[in-house]
């Protein structure tokens, strides 16, 4: 099956390298027969890739340690779920997952584009597969992950039992597709720039693309944030690891440009700055691999230090001197037609929008490279650590929040003060009530105050506009309110969509705002029978309990949890020892309501005496956090789904396409 598998890695660089040649060819000449080829070399490739994917796949299930990935990242006692895991749990597996998921991708792309945009395919497919080749030519030539042992192990090393967790099964995949699908847009773009045809079409080509990327990217982060809360048992959920910060920035840029490209569509603006978003996420995706292959950063989330770091140096610099070559050289048809009349309107709020979250990004990305330049220019390394990122991007994100609200109301071109009064009103008033809400209540933190004001600001805004778009529905037509709030989000996706995002995204802020403002933490050494406080809760340590598997050892204490004088059930933190790797890991127990999490950590355990050292937090309104993020996910949902108005243009357009050809 490693014969099987390598051989197929060999032919998918053979036929990309084909690919990237005839699709080159046939778009400088416009010959439709080369750019055929190109089209079947990307299908072969799609193909090829999936047989390496499924090889590896069999190769962990069978548990055949003479291949040293399976030695590696699996054992025979390993649960078959974290088995499949293990395909991405590791630096070789994980860039053949790359690979084969752009590989879908590509043949996605292919599929919705047989019958249209004939001129930009070409150097769509060469895009896509010179990305798909670079990675599939670090799996032949630098690190291969059908390699062979010199001898076959009795038992493999096993995964690392930090990715032996639920989330980590589903965090990677995510974030993958996210970091992977950015190159579609990215392959549009520069089709767009290669082509000429700089209007809205290649926009409308990738809209879903944009969407669908944003989305798991999103989805990653959140994830990603999820596994942290759940295993490093610290009581957080962000850091701002470099690795963190590379999975956060291309989300950033991606948001921005999600925004921006409204402004085009709409007044024709923007094309030069829509078009380096595009490249700038699609660069970023790349500089996170690296920075997560490389070694040059220490992170709990990277893998162990490579020689791979140069060749995606290599690459990137490869596709930022093309995209910024052609971009220089369509600049005399990126020119916008229109220009920003008034700050008081929708377009100057976008554009502060994309220059907050650019800016955010920046700021990020420097705090993650400074220790590594100080290190290469200084030989000492200068940590940049979480005070840094929190006290520039705060401030920062109390601005974007206030936008969240502004932005999708206020009026395009100018607004007059009349009109702001009109969209705002309400919402403004909802906002300050709040904040004098909490000084009343005694919040006593500054940026609290402010920040629990604008989010009700932003909230209130976004509702305000659900309830009039329903209302005049509901008064014109007739219809009960609930069917004219669902038929009023029906006719335009797009723009209501967006604002069940917007309130996503205040749920996550409020909790982020809470959990770490008002956190609280006690950590105390405890016999049987003795108890803590914390919050107005007790916890009463009752003892333990052990468990032995052919996989793992593990320890679990008894906690009971009481709130004024009622019972409230119980706690199992644990301490697990797995067998294989010889590592121990923390299993938190967190009781979790809308209001907080009880977060408890059984941080050490004495045989002799039976004590025990509980590390307990309490988090407040953390739960909003993910609750925001299903909401969120709605939204995305909402706006990737395309109207009747949408196809009817859509097909408008592939018709109009097809008979110009």
């Amino acid at each position: 099956m490693s014969e099987i598998g390598r051989l197929a890695l060999i032919l998918a660089f053979g036929v990309g390298v084909l690919g990237v040649l005839a699709s080159l060819i046939g778009g400088l000449r416009r010959d439709r027969e080369l750019a055929a080829v190109g089209e079947n070399a990307a299908w072969a490739f799609c193909g090829l890739t999936g047989i390496a994917v499924a090889a590896l796949l069999t190769l962990l299930l069978r548990h055949d340690f003479n291949v040293e990935y399976v030695a590696a990242y699996s054992s025979s006692t390993l649960p078959v779920w974290y088995t499949i895991a293990a395909l991405w749990g590791g630096m070789k597996g994980s860039l053949l997952w790359w690979a084969f998921l752009l590989a879908g991708c590509t043949a996605v792309v292919l599929l919705q584009n047989r019958d249209r945009n004939r001129a930009f395919m070409p150097w769509v497919t060469a895009t896509l597969l010179t990305t798909g080749t670079f990675f599939i030519s670090l799996l032949v030539f630098v690190t291969d992950p059908f390699e062979r042992l010199p001898f076959t192990p009795t038992e493999g090393s096993d995964l690392n039992p930090l990715l032996q967790n639920y989330w980590m099964t589903i965090h990677p995949p995510s974030l993958y597709m996210g970091f992977v699908s950015t190159t579609v847009p990215f392959a549009f773009g520069i089709a767009a720039l290669a082509t000429g045809q700089l209007g809205d079409g290649w926009i409308r080509s990738t809209r879903r693309w944009t969407l669908f990327s944003w989305f798991f990217l999103m989805l990653g982060n959140l994830f990603g944030a999820a596994w942290a809360y759940v295993v490093l048992g610290w009581g957080g959920y962000w850091a701002w690891d470099p690795v963190e910060n590379a999975a956060f920035m291309p989300w950033l840029t991606s948001t921005a440009f999600l925004h921006s490209v409204m402004i085009q569509e709409k007044k024709d603006m923007l094309k030069v700055w829509n078009m380096v978003l595009v490249i700038l996420t699609f660069a970023l995706t790349i500089f996170g691999t690296f920075l997560t292959r490389s070694g040059v950063v220490s992170s709990v989330h990277s893998f162990t230090q490579s020689g791979l770091g140069p060749f995606f140096l290599v690459f990137l610099g490869i596709v930022l001197t093309i995209s910024i070559g052609l971009l220089v050289w369509r600049l005399p048809l990126l020119r916008s037609r229109n220009e920003l009349e008034s700050v008081f309107s929708r377009e100057a709020a976008f554009l502060l929008n994309n220059l907050i979250l650019v800016g955010i990004a920046f700021t990020i990305f420097w705090g993650t490279i400074f220790p590594v330049i100080s290190e290469w220019v200084r030989g000492v390394k200068i940590t940049v650590g979480p005070p840094f990122f929190n006290r520039v991007n705060a401030p920062l994100a109390l601005a974007l929040v206030f936008l969240m609200g502004v932005g999708p109301v206020i009026a395009w071109r100018r607004a007059t003060w009349s009109s702001l009064r009109r969209s705002f009103g309400i919402s403004a008033s909802a906002g300050v009530a709040v904040g004098l809400i909490a000084m009343v209540a005694g919040a006593g933190n500054f940026y609290a105050i402010v920040a629990f004001s604008i989010a009700t600001f932003a909230l209130m805004t976004v509702l305000v506009e659900f309830w009039r778009g329903a209302r005049v529905r509901h008064a014109v037509l007739g219809e009960a309110f609930p069917v004219a709030l669902s038929r009023l989000i029906g006719k335009n996706r797009r723009r209501y969509g967006g604002y069940v995002v917007h309130v996503g995204l205040v749920m996550v802020f409020v909790g982020i705002v809470a959990s770490s403002i008002f956190k609280l933490e006690i950590q105390k050494s405890l016999l049987p029978g003795e108890s803590l406080e914390l919050g107005g809760y007790t916890l009463t340590y009752e003892g333990v309990k052990n468990g032995d598997t052919d996989h793992v050892l593990w320890t679990a204490a008894t906690v009971a949890i009481s709130a004024d004088g009622r019972a409230l059930g119980a706690v199992y933190p644990e301490k697990r020892f797995y067998k294989k790797p010889e590592q121990p890991t923390t299993e938190v127990a967190i009781r979790s309501t809308f209001g907080e999490d009880l977060y408890v950590v059984l941080a050490s355990y004495e045989l002799k005496t039976g004590a025990a050292i509980f590390q307990v937090f309490l988090n407040p309104l953390i739960a909003w956090m993910w609750i925001g993020g299903l909401v969120m996910t709605i939204g995305a949902g909402i706006c990737m789904w395309p109207s009747f108005a949408e196809r009817r243009v859509e097909s408008t357009a592939d018709a109009a396409e097809r008979v110009g050809a």
